[in-house]
């Protein structure tokens, strides 16, 4: 689940010290029989372009229109330095206008991670290299008891608006009422910061988001926040996320490729390890992996 925080940084005055500056990223040497397959218009140009759609830190956080800082541009320079060509950034308006994108040809890939579904797949492929969950940032304590979905009765939870943890929250609040339980308070909101400002200012006891997210969120609150309700399926199935390529492209096999030769030279692991998301780590990475169980 791909949730937008575009303008974070500015709204938060967040920066890319999340990550120590002693990591340090292994370089990686051209694998000429990778670039030889790569489509031929690429080689031609020696460059890609990967679009997006605005920050989501600390995957993605987005600096300018063709700037970007986080996990995914580590992985991004990576890939590059493997393929032998450039990968340019562009960032466009909702995940629509990423889809549409790559289906047109505009862009080659999205690096993402965006999350992975199978009405997805119809039209683009996955290559997924992390697994998300969907976990409560709470206040320090947990001093509402909030463990896990079955904890949510009565509280006031805050959500991202229209987006699926918002669908399972409310599905919950059914729950509570059906068992003679108060409903769930649901908070929408329409951007991260200010999800994470009501639970901060103690104007919502959770906020009930991607974990990835959350965990840098809390890195930046002072001690004032944690997480909470985590190893816990939380109403959802197997979250997966990747890079979207277009539909059963040779460029989709070659970027897979070249991802299993990332987590096979410990490049991976270190870029994750340096952002703080070892906790949303794949062994190894797969096309298309969500198989209808995340909801």
């Amino acid at each position: 689940m791909k949730i937008l925080a575009t303008a974070i940084a500015l709204s938060l005055g967040l920066t890319a010290c999340f990550a120590q500056a002693a990591d340090v990223i292994p370089a990686q040497k051209v694998d000429q029989a990778l670039h030889d397959r790569l489509p031929a218009e690429i080689k031609s140009s020696g460059k890609m372009i990967s679009v997006n759609n605005g920050s989501f830190p600390p995957y993605e956080i987005v600096n300018g229109p063709h700037s970007m800082d986080g996990a995914s541009a580590d992985l991004t320079e990576a890939l590059a330095q493997l393929l032998g060509v450039k990968i340019e950034h562009a960032t466009v308006s909702g995940l629509s206008g990423v889809l549409t994108g790559i289906n047109s040809g505009r862009y080659q890939m999205a690096i993402g991670p965006i999350g992975d579904y199978p009405d997805r797949q119809q039209k683009v492929d996955f290559i997924d290299f992390v697994q998300e969950f969907v976990v409560f940032g709470v206040q320090k304590g947990n001093p509402s008891k909030i463990n896990g979905l079955e904890d949510t009765c009565g509280k006031r939870i805050a959500v991202m608006a229209a987006g699926s943890a918002e669908q399972v929250i409310r599905k919950q609040s059914d729950a509570c009422v059906a068992a003679g339980k108060p409903a769930v308070v649901v908070q929408s909101f329409t951007d991260q910061p200010s999800s994470i400002l009501a639970v901060r200012s103690k104007r919502s006891d959770a906020f009930f988001s991607s974990q990835a997210p959350l965990t840098y969120f809390i890195e930046q609150a002072n001690g004032q926040l944690e997480l909470s309700g985590k190893g816990k399926k939380n109403g959802f199935g197997d979250i997966f996320q990747g890079t979207v390529v277009p539909k059963g492209s040779e460029l989709g096999n070659v970027v897979l490729d070249a991802y299993k030769e990332l987590f096979n030279n410990g490049t991976y692991a270190a870029i994750m390890k340096k952002w703080k998301l070892d906790g949303n780590v794949l062994q190894q990475p797969g096309r298309n992996l969500a198989q209808g169980a995340a909801k």
